[in-house]
C-alpha cells in the first residue's frame, strides 16, 4: 500500500468543510451530521488521509440526507498520512496507526452511539478503513458493512463475516485487484446465511470514491448511491 496508487490525488484537507459539526465520540473527535433523533447510524471510516477531506465530508452529508445519523471519527488523532513528509513514509506512519488500533478505537464509539439511542449501525470503510469495517462485521458489532476499494482485507476475513456486506472495488487496483474481488464474490455466494454483493466499477482506480478526478466523478457518484442503497436495505 506504500506505492503511488494509495497516494494518488491526495485531498487538500479542510477542517471546516461539510455541513455538520464536531463532537467527542467514544474518546475521539468526530465530524457528525444528521438527525439527533435518528435511531440509525452510519460510521464512515476513512482512508489514510483522514476525516478532514472535503469529498469525504460531502459524502457524509449525502448519507445523512438519506435519513441516517452519520459519524466520521478522527482515527488518526490529528495525524493523517502526509505524502509530502519524506521523513515519515507510509510504513513508518502505519506503525502508529494500524487497523487493529482502529478496530479497538471503534468499540467505544459504538457504545457512545448506542448511548444516544441508536439501535442499528452500519459501517463503510474506505481503503485503510475497510479492514476496520470488515473486523466489525466479523464480530457483529454492526448490522451491515460496505468496503470501498479495500486494503488488507483477505479471503479469510470475508469467510468470517456475519452481517450483510457489500464490496465496491476498482478495475485498476493492485491492493484488491478484480481477481481477488471475484474470489470475495465466490465466498459470499457460498454463504447463504449472509447477504453479499460485489461490484467492480470499470475504468476506476484505487481510491476513486473519495479522491475522484473529474473523469471519475460519475463512477464515484454511482458507488455512493450503491453504498447508501445497501444501508437503506439492511440498516433501516
Amino acid at each position: 500500500m506504500s506505492g503511488p496508487q494509495c497516494c494518488d490525488n491526495p485531498p487538500t484537507l479542510n477542517p471546516s468543510s461539510g455541513d455538520g459539526f464536531m463532537e467527542q465520540l467514544g474518546g475521539l473527535n468526530a465530524y457528525v451530521i444528521g438527525s439527533q433523533d435518528s435511531k440509525l447510524a452510519i460510521l464512515l471510516i476513512s482512508d489514510i488521509f483522514g476525516y478532514e477531506a472535503p469529498n469525504f465530508r460531502k459524502l457524509a452529508d449525502k448519507v445523512a440526507a438519506a435519513g441516517f445519523y452519520v459519524a466520521v471519527p478522527d482515527y488518526f488523532n490529528g495525524d493523517p498520512f502526509s505524502p509530502e513528509n519524506p521523513e515519515r513514509p507510509f510504513t513508518v506512519w502505519l506503525k502508529d496507526h494500524g487497523t487493529d488500533k482502529g478496530f479497538e478505537a471503534t468499540k467505544p464509539i459504538i457504545q457512545a452511539l448506542k448511548s444516544k439511542g441508536i439501535s442499528k449501525i452500519g459501517a463503510a470503510g474506505f481503503c485503510w478503513g475497510s479492514k476496520v469495517a470488515v473486523e466489525l462485521a466479523k464480530c457483529e458489532l454492526i448490522q451491515a458493512a460496505v468496503l470501498l476499494h479495500p486494503v488488507f482485507v483477505t479471503l479469510d476475513d470475508i469467510k468470517e463475516v456475519k452481517v450483510p456486506i457489500a464490496v465496491l472495488g476498482a478495475e485498476i487496483d493492485r491492493f484488491s485487484p478484480p481477481e481477488l474481488l471475484k474470489q470475495f464474490e465466490e465466498v459470499l455466494a457460498a454463504k447463504s446465511e449472509v447477504d453479499g454483493f460485489v461490484k467492480i466499477y470499470p475504468k476506476t482506480s484505487h481510491g476513486w470514491t473519495i479522491r475522484y478526478k473529474v473523469e471519475d466523478e460519475a463512477a464515484a457518484m454511482e458507488a455512493h448511491s450503491d453504498m447508501i442503497q445497501w444501508f437503506v436495505k439492511f440498516v433501516k
